[in-house]
């Protein structure tokens, strides 16, 4: 019976009845140990009969078995896996283990996770309790935290209980909250008098409840040990009462009472994490103990018999129990239960059992947890697999072999986040081998940690020494990793170390696979990039992208979006980004599934389609929180900034304030430019909108990245104009010239003719005139409509009014499009300068969807089932219909056949 926790359980309890209602919810609930988290648990769990209950609980023992707690939560749904999609059924069946085949994304897994809670939740409110979080393995952590993040409109409680543990924290950004204190007096007096059968005395129930603080679990084991007299108030208490030392040192002394082989036993139910009678007994018997000594330890109340499992009384009996213990009776203990578990289907458990037991090299074991650390990277399980891994490299003696199981754990650790360990075992590798192959993949991702972290003219020097290093061993490897570096200088990461690209080209020759093929041109393309040789880059890009769009790799996939992007080919520069989007998406691969959102929007802006660009953006936002990658996030929210800037949108301070927040918390790597680029650009943006043609070429002129220089070279050239520093948009269009005229790509040629119009003093016409006729087929009608709107100021500064208003006209509608409010209303001036007023249009009840609708509006317009497009966006078919049903409403429809018919953007 839980006493007291009136308030916290009204909570727990309107989360609960909000799920019913069909609006999910999530909350951690955390306190200190004993303070009686699982007791909630527990009675909200019984509070609810008739909901579909799904429980786990984090074990610090299987902290390297990856996904074996969210294992345990899903098998009361086994029966609905087969519903789920074969990519996400698969993705379970390898992460459980029940299937050996290519391995999956870890994201995946979330995914299908998701899709489980939600099918059952058709049936029935479900109630997921996770207890003892902060012990959860670190794949099931992740899988469990991303459901809680991407549920919806689905009838789904997550009720998580957690408290912070010496090296486990668990962290949930975004969840809500509920933090369990000690009961009040009243509710401590009835504890207390429910656990002695009496009221103690008054002064003693003032001392207990003062100095435990109300502690549940406190009030409940101090009384057992004082005397009566103590306890009646005719003996004097002890001078001090430690809380949880002393809590833990009561239940460490009630099992030192017990007999010897009950002892052995609680330490193995301590180090087990099956919770099964029958390993018990087993490794009872490899350790010498009886048959009935399972029983004659739940007898003593410290191992706990849950009907058809067993575990002990709380988590500080087993970290009490374990932590007292001898090394050597842990080694036993390990011992016996690696014993009990040989050819029982649990390898993993066995594995590291044996490793903890071990104490000494040990071959066997080295080969046996290198198998463990690839079992584990197949399913996803980074952290399972970089402790297989570190641990598999204590126990080598052979320093070869050593250094390869380092580089192995330094992939794991940079996997799952912990880069400043994965630079330390990739020193350790570095030093201990002298083989070309391994140096060339130490190198690579020292220099890809330094690409995202750290200093990017750094990395490329790592990239270029590694080919060069690697190149008579294995071309094709020093080739790949040569184009890394080529691509590196294209984004100004240049360290000055000299790459011998001819060499790389010769020793590949004769390799005539299209993906080995593809890359000699990218690294051609690149030098040349590089070098602002562009007519020559450009020919080297086009054919790469000609052999490119027969090869299915998703790296080479995205730098040929990057290569197109730099000699701004839009059309190929999209087509690449998408394809390799559908290739992570289809993968579950969620890190690169924001990567390439985030540079899809390049495209999105220079095609003036600023929906789709929301939409991306607010997507890679949601994924890269959903993932806990909070860096990730920075690009698309500064594409949001640069939208709100556009659109003078009333979020424009929030995002900034939120994008300089997220910047100053986290490493960029070769990310900064780009972020601090599109911010510069919006500033000036907001400063042009507001009047302040100074600011605007102020902001404009700091940017520093050629590409981004280029995607607003209208806007820049035009700013600086305004702003009385003409000679300064003659220099940049001049510097714009060059790449025009070797590229010949039209957006360029238009803008350059822009500039020179702009700075004419004659000709000015017949410049405006090429710059629209080069704009009309560039692709680029955000471009068409500035210049459109500085022809027709410039006509109706020369009298030429009824001409003036044909350019005027059209680029009001493109801003309007656009809603680029700020350059509407300079084009509605200029048309009233003219003698014409421009007619008000209506705004769109599309303007009031969000994102979110509006992906789901354009998917659905697209003849995809709601359930088709829940597995496109990572999200329920219920959520889906949630949103679904809104933009209806806001749409003023009432069939997908209406809402098809509408302009989605």
């Amino acid at each position: 019976m839980l006493v007291g926790r009136g308030p916290e359980r009204a909570l727990l309890a309107e989360i609960v009845d909000a799920a019913r209602h069909g609006t999910a919810g999530s909350v951690v609930v955390r306190g200190e140990p004993g303070v009686g988290k699982s007791a909630l648990l527990d009675a909200i769990v019984a509070d609810d009969d008739a909901a579909t209950v799904v429980r786990t609980q984090g074990l610090e023992v299987e902290a390297p078995l990856a996904f074996a707690a969210l294992h345990r939560l899903l098998r009361p749904l086994t029966r609905l896996r087969e519903q789920l999609p074969p990519p996400q059924a698969r993705a379970l069946a390898v992460a459980f283990g029940e299937d050996d085949g290519p391995s999956v994304e870890p994201f995946l897994v979330g995914v299908a996770t998701l899709s489980l809670l939600t099918a059952a939740a058709e049936e029935s409110l479900v109630l997921c309790a996770v207890d003892d979080a902060h012990w959860l393995d670190p794949a099931s952590a992740a899988a469990l935290l991303f459901c809680a993040r991407r549920l919806g409109a689905d009838r789904v409680a997550m009720v998580f209980a957690a408290r912070d543990a010496a090296g486990a924290v668990f962290e949930a950004p975004g969840l809500a909250e509920l933090l369990l204190t000690g009961l009040d007096a009243e509710d401590s007096r009835a504890l207390l008098a429910a656990r002695l059968g009496a009221d103690p005395a008054d002064e003693v129930a003032r001392r207990l409840i003062a100095e435990t603080g109300g502690n549940p679990l406190a009030l409940l084991e101090l009384p057992g040990e004082l005397t009566a007299a103590q306890l009646d108030g005719s003996a004097a208490l002890p001078t001090t009462l430690h809380l949880t030392a002393r809590v833990e040192q009561a239940l460490l002394d009630r099992s030192r009472r017990l007999p010897a082989p009950v002892q052995r036993l609680l330490l193995l139910a301590a180090a087990d994490d099956t919770g099964q009678p029958d390993v018990l007994r087993r490794a009872g018997v490899h350790w010498g103990l009886d048959d009935d000594v399972v029983e004659r330890a739940i007898d003593s109340g410290l191992l706990v018999d849950s009907g058809g499992s067993v575990s002990l009384q709380h988590p500080l009996v087993r970290s009490a129990i374990y932590q007292a213990a001898t090394a050597a009776d842990r080694r036993g203990a390990h011992r016996a239960l690696a014993g009990a578990l040989a050819g029982s289907g649990h390898e993993d458990r066995e594995v590291w059992h044996r490793a903890c037991a071990a104490e000494g090299p040990d071959a066997d074991l080295v080969d046996a947890l290198e198998r463990v650390g690839e079992r584990s990277q197949r399913r996803g399980g980074h952290r399972s697999a970089l402790a297989a891994y570190e641990r598999a490299a204590e126990l080598s003696t052979d320093a070869v072999r050593r250094a390869h199981l380092g580089f192995a754990a330094a992939r794991s650790a940079w996997a799952c986040g912990q880069a400043a360990r994965a630079q330390s075992l990739l020193g350790a590798a570095r030093e201990g081998t002298e083989d070309a192959l391994l140096l060339c993949d130490v190198a690579r991702l020292r220099g890809h940690i330094e690409v995202n972290i750290g200093s990017a003219p750094e990395a490329h020097r790592m990239f270029v020494d590694a080919a060069h290093a690697v190149l008579p061993t294995d071309p094709v490897r020093a080739l790949d990793i040569g184009v890394a570096a080529a691509v590196m200088r294209t984004f100004g990461a240049d360290s000055g170390t000299p790459m011998h690209t001819d060499e790389l080209l010769t020793a590949t020759t004769a390799d005539r696979s299209p993906r080995t093929r593809c890359l000699r041109q990218m690294l051609v393309a690149m030098t040349l990039v590089a070098d602002a040789d562009w007519g020559a880059a450009a020919d080297a890009l086009d054919v790469a992208l000609e052999i490119g769009a027969a090869v299915d790799d998703r790296d080479v996939l995205w730098n040929l979006g990057n290569a197109a992007l730099q000699l701004g080919d839009d059309d190929r520069q999209q087509q690449f980004y998408s394809f390799a989007l559908s290739r992570a998406r289809e993968v579950g691969a969620a890190t690169a599934v924001t990567y390439c959102l985030q540079r899809l929007c390049f495209g999105h802006w220079t095609r003036g389609d600023h929906v789709a660009l929301r939409v991306s953006a607010e997507e890679a936002v949601a994924l890269g929180a959903s993932i806990g990658q909070p860096a990730v996030t920075a690009l698309p929210i500064a594409w949001l900034v640069l939208l709100a800037a556009q659109q003078d949108r009333d979020d424009y301070d929030d995002l900034l304030l939120r994008l300089e927040e997220l910047v100053a918390a986290h490493p960029l790597g070769i990310m900064a430019d780009p972020v601090h680029d599109l911010t510069r650009w919006a500033m000036g943006i907001r400063a042009a909108s507001s009047g302040d043609a100074s600011g605007a070429f102020h902001q404009l002129g700091r940017m520093r990245m050629p590409v981004l220089q280029r995607l607003s070279a209208t806007e820049r050239i035009e700013a600086a104009v305004r702003a009385g520093e003409a000679a300064t948009a003659r220099a940049w269009a001049e510097d714009l010239a060059a790449f025009a005229e070797a590229t010949r790509r039209p957006w360029a040629l238009s803008a350059v003719a822009f500039g020179k119009a702009l700075t004419a003093d004659v000709d000015a016409e017949l410049l405006f005139e090429r710059a629209l006729s080069d704009a009309a087929t560039g692709g680029r009608p955000l471009d068409v409509a500035r210049v459109e709107l500085a022809y027709g100021e410039w006509l109706r500064r020369s009298q030429r009014r009824v001409d003036a208003r044909i350019h005027l006209r059209r680029a009001l509608e493109t801003f309007h499009d656009v809603r680029a409010q700020w350059l509407a209303s300079r084009a509605e001036s200029e048309l009233r300068a003219s003698g014409e007023t421009a007619r008000k249009r209506d705004p769109s009840t599309l303007l009031q969807l969000t994102p979110t609708e509006l992906k789901i509006a354009q998917l659905v317009s697209s003849g995809m089932s709601n359930k088709d497009v829940a597995a496109q966006c990572w999200i329920s078919p219920r959520t889906v219909a949630f949103h679904l049903r809104n933009v209806f409403a806001k749409a003023g429809v009432t069939s997908r056949g209406e809402l098809a018919g509408l302009d989605l953007g």
